[in-house]
């Protein structure tokens, strides 16, 4: 395992990298050092050959607090800089764009700018443990990491706006109830689980991973016609690249096998 200094971690192991915030200290909450080491860290990552996916959690107690409360009473642009979003301007948020997936294991509280990094994420496993509350109107601050999209898009625009207005924490079991993470398991589970997942992608044609996760970014930043659209236009430059019989028969075996273990 290396850090990053002193706030991240990153381990490589078996084609899946796991990345850690670590300043327990302070619930994992993003200082500058930490904002800016992650989009580094992931991009890095992203261009590996030997990483399939990347699993993203916190030190414990928490997943991430948000903001450093402290570093923003002393001053400074952070406030700026996340509205500012990732230094790609195209792709504003706490993450750059990624080519691989990226999974959330949210171990502990996810507030606020913590809450939108977990959003970034492709999909979420959740430990028993996990709490996510969006306290940005508590504070009087305004999100600037795409929550007022990516939460709605997730649990529905009601139950977003109702986490906003109110600043409730909503439970583990609530959350996978509302569709806002896709598994909630035991905390000492929760990395073994979501280290499975990433192996899981390992075992699938990067290039064909890279394309589906291409398609639905593309698809949720238009109407459901254009994304129809979209969907084609990439199933048939897919198409034009040529299948391979022999390969197409030996993915086939594979499936079977692979859904016979799993029914």
């Amino acid at each position: 395992m290396t850090g990053s200094g002193e706030v991240l971690l990153v381990d490589v192991a078996d084609g899946v990298a796991t990345v850690t915030l670590n300043r327990p200290e302070a619930r994992n909450a993003l200082n500058r050092a930490l904002r800016q080491a992650l989009p580094d860290a992931l991009r890095s990552l992203d261009e590996r050959d030997d990483v399939a996916a990347i699993v993203l959690t916190g030190a414990d107690p928490a997943f991430c607090a948000g903001l450093d409360l402290k570093e923003l009473a002393a001053g400074g642009d952070a406030l700026r800089e996340t509205a500012a979003g990732d230094r790609d301007r195209t792709h504003p948020g706490p993450v750059p764009r990624l080519t691989k997936p990226l999974i959330g294991a949210v171990n502990g509280v996810a507030i606020t700018g913590g809450f939108e990094v977990a959003l970034a994420c492709d999909y979420l496993v959740a430990s028993e443990r996990a709490r996510f509350a969006d306290t940005h109107a508590r504070m009087g601050i305004m999100p600037g990491w795409g929550l007022t999209v990516l939460l709605p898009e997730a649990v529905g625009l009601r139950r977003a706006k109702e986490m906003s207005t109110t600043g409730n924490f909503v439970d583990a079991e609530t959350a996978l109830a509302w569709g806002l993470v896709n598994h909630v398991v035991a905390h000492d589970e929760l990395l073994p689980f979501a280290r499975r997942l990433a192996a899981d992608v390992g075992t699938i044609d990067p290039t064909a991973v890279r394309r589906m996760l291409t398609t639905y970014d593309e698809a949720a930043l238009v109407d459901r016609g254009r994304a129809w659209e979209l969907e084609a236009a990439a199933a048939s430059e897919w198409l034009r690249g040529g299948i391979d019989p022999a390969t197409l028969e030996a993915n086939r075996q594979t499936v079977v096998a692979r859904g016979r273990s799993q029914l």
